[in-house]
């Protein structure tokens, strides 16, 4: 008679436990509702087989609605299987499909050769183990679930998630093609920041009081809404308590970008984070950076540049510029040096731009030809170039881009400096390098004159002024492009109002310098050296010099009509002056 050998711990038969909800996160009790997005991801799990997926930028709180979502299905569906499986690498998700398989005593699991997700393929596929729901969280890398291994047959790790009718998938990712790819169709939906009154909600739950509602609506839309940056700057507040307080943290907040950064790289930690998710914003979305970059340097290219324009409105033609974008359109005598741009686009913008979108970086307008970043991410992108030594190569890439694509402020060009004045002013204050320092002086020269057609003494006054004090430095008092700055600075510093007599004997000053230089350089009947006997004839008139300023204005008039014609604008405006001041 044979005797059979007794059968090892790992063989012998286990009794399956019921269904049960295997969360590694407690319920958060600030939890915020967002309108009815856990409805729709309800009604689309309960659907045979369902899968969606909620996307966005990291921090926006995609993990938190799908840890409040399996909480909820715990408590409506107790007979309901609830697994939780982190696919930010294979390891990790390998990691959760053998989670599961001793979970649910998988038999079979614990052979040397088993192969456990093709096991657990088989036991979600049938019915008869009753209804599941898979969260698969932070899955943003596509060939985490998509690139094939040589370990499990060349079969990648998503071809082990069935679509059985008893189950479905809920998936949190950054990026929409790969959301796209697991849910077989456009069955997302986008979680961006969080609307005003949902941000205060959670400011007010997360500092367990209610602070200044005035204060408090500043400090979230300063922190774009983005509920991260919104727990995160709670935790520092109150970890400095009482030294600390909303009003505090905003003031350092808006100090200067150096504060800003230091603030948003404060890492409280968070229970219902994964353990290897930073919790601070500004580390959250380094992370997508240096992923872009490793899959396609040029999109992270393309995002550094536009992370130095102002956030909204950047055009796409500006940041891809065709062969000849180039050509002098900005109309202003210049002696300045050759100012060749540096194209650090490749040619397929397209695709870099698809890219960025698809991981919820920008955003396109309704045409698509114009583009918009979050500020905080912009800052976050800066931050990165520091940290990698790059941040000077982008911000002067800007000012060259934007040197090229700002036209003179003449009336024709009008639209055009519209659409692109907000990035002048961001480059305002910025701080050129020896190569563009000259670049930089011709677009402010170009956008204080905008601005001073539209009546923005003030602004004009700033970009004039700095314009006219790089040209006098790098060109000389001399130079046509330094006469030029001089003479439009002029003109705003009469057109500004009221001004002190030391002023106006300042502005004469320049009208005298910029009316000789230009008698010198381009001879004493050139239309601008006759623009400039103009201005000096009015300001002299302002001055209560009526008597030179007529005759300088009558000279002007009469030189006008010999070089210009006597139908020119130009010409009849003076002799229109000259007939004014004589009545």
């Amino acid at each position: 008679m044979r005797v059979d050998a007794p059968l090892t711990l790992s063989e012998r038969p286990e009794t399956p436990p019921p269904p049960f909800a295997n969360i590694p996160f407690s319920r958060d009790p600030d939890f915020v509702n967002r309108g009815d997005v856990l409805d729709q991801v309800d009604q689309r799990c309960s659907q045979p087989g369902g899968r969606v997926a909620l996307v966005g930028l990291g921090g926006v709180g995609k993990s938190q609605l799908a840890i409040e979502y399996a909480h909820r299905i715990r408590e409506a569906q107790p007979d309901a299987w609830v697994f939780w499986v982190h696919a930010g690498t294979q390891a990790r998700v390998e990691e959760g499909f053998r989670t599961i398989a001793d979970s649910v005593k998988l038999p079979g699991r614990n052979q040397p050769k088993a192969n456990v997700p093709q096991l657990l393929y088989g036991w979600l596929s049938n019915e008869r183990n009753g209804r599941w729901v898979i969260i698969l969280d932070s899955a943003d890398d596509r060939d985490v679930l998509y690139a094939a291994s040589d370990g499990r047959e060349g079969k990648p790790m998503a071809s082990y998630l069935p679509q059985s009718r008893n189950g479905s998938i809920l998936v949190t990712t950054r990026s929409k093609g790969l959301a796209y790819r697991l849910t077989g169709s456009h069955n997302y939906i986008e979680i961006g920041p969080m609307g005003q009154t949902v941000a205060l909600t959670l400011l007010e739950k997360k500092l367990g009081s209610a602070p200044d509602r005035n204060v408090a609506a500043d400090l979230v839309q300063a922190l774009d809404c983005v509920p991260l940056a919104i727990s995160q700057a709670a935790a520092y507040i109150q970890a400095r308590a009482p030294r600390s307080s909303p009003e505090n943290y905003l003031a350092e907040f808006r100090k200067n970008e150096r504060k800003r950064s230091r603030l948003l790289e404060h890492d409280a930690g968070d229970l219902r984070r994964d353990g290897g998710a930073s919790n601070a914003i500004l580390t959250t979305w380094q992370i997508s950076f240096d992923y872009i970059r490793s899959k396609r340097p040029s999109a992270a290219d393309l995002l550094s540049l536009m992370s130095f324009f102002d956030r909204q409105g950047i055009p796409g033609w500006v940041l891809n510029p065709s062969d000849d974008s180039s050509s002098a359109i900005d109309g202003d005598v210049d002696d300045s040096t050759d100012d060749d741009t540096d194209d650090g686009v490749d040619g397929g913008f397209e695709d870099d731009v698809a890219m960025l979108r698809d991981y919820c970086l920008i955003v396109a307008d309704e045409v698509g030809d114009e583009f918009e970043m979050h500020g905080l991410v912009q800052l976050s992108t800066r931050g990165w170039l520091k940290a990698s030594g790059q941040q000077e190569t982008f911000k002067q890439q800007c000012i060259e881009r934007m040197a090229v694509s700002f036209p003179t402020g003449e009336y024709e060009n009008w639209p055009t400096c519209r659409s692109l004045f907000a990035h002048v002013q961001v480059i305002l204050g910025y701080q050129p390098n020896d190569k563009t320092v000259e670049t930089w002086a011709r677009l402010l020269h170009n956008g204080g004159w905008y601005a001073w057609t539209q009546g923005r003494y003030e602004v004009a006054h700033q970009m004039l002024g700095k314009a006219r004090k790089v040209r006098d430095k790098k060109l000389g008092a001399d130079s046509v492009a330094t006469s030029a700055s001089m003479s439009m600075f002029a003109l705003v510093q009469r057109d500004r109002g009221r001004w002190e007599e030391a002023e106006k004997l300042f502005v004469q000053k320049l009208f005298v310098q910029v009316m000789e230089t230009r008698k010198m350089k381009l001879g004493a009947d050139h239309p601008d050296t006759l623009t400039s006997m103009a201005n000096l004839a009015f300001t002299w008139k302002d001055q209560s010099r009526h008597t030179d300023a007529l005759a300088l204005m009558e000279e002007c008039a009469e030189a006008q009509q010999r070089v210009l014609g006597a139908d020119h604008p130009d010409a009849q405006s003076s002799s229109a002056t000259v007939a004014e001041w004589l009545t």
